[in-house]
């Protein structure tokens, strides 16, 4: 029983740690996204980058380590860099994006570049749902027209480039 005791204890350290690593690489990536001006000249549109992290957690550690690090994320980087209406977009976006990936690859149907696309998309949703609340102003679903292709196009250029990174990845006996 000490044996099953000590391997069940080492499993939930290996997972911290490598939650922590990869909390550590998505805000590093929210950072470079944040320092990059994106080509495109349209408010709201980004790439994305800190979708590859949750992607991995989603399918190397589950669903509640992704929301650990997606959480840790979006508040350290919303502290030092957007503020606290940064945080709240970001946290809506960040968490339906997060929802609709991780049911999508529950299903079993999508693979990683269809679950990241539906969750480009869902972000920059949960974003501009937010934006309408506290704007008191539904005429603003009007831009998401814009966002949605823009969802979609990043959504599946991060998703093939998780895609590639998670085969490339030993599988870790977590």
């Amino acid at each position: 029983m000490s044996s099953q005791a000590d391997r069940s204890y080492a499993l939930r350290t290996k997972k911290m740690a490598l939650s922590a690593i990869l909390a550590a690489l998505a805000m590093i990536l929210s950072y470079v996204e944040a320092m990059v001006p994106m080509p495109v000249p349209i408010p709201g549109i980004k790439l994305g980058l800190a979708n590859l992290v949750i992607l991995l957690a989603i399918y190397r550690l589950g669903f509640k380590y992704a929301l650990a690090i997606n959480c840790i994320r979006i508040f350290v980087t919303g502290l030092l860099f957007t503020g606290v209406f940064g945080i709240l977009y970001s946290l809506a976006g960040g968490l339906l994006s997060l929802l609709v990936m991780y049911l999508l690859y529950r299903t079993e149907i999508f693979s990683m570049v269809g679950a990241s696309m539906a969750g480009g998309v869902a972000h920059n949703l949960g974003q501009l749902l937010t934006a309408c609340l506290i704007m008191s102003n539904i005429r603003l679903m009007s831009y998401f027209a814009v966002l949605l292709f823009a969802g979609m196009g990043s959504g599946i250029l991060m998703g093939i480039v998780a895609w590639l990174v998670c085969q490339r990845l030993p599988h870790l006996k977590i």
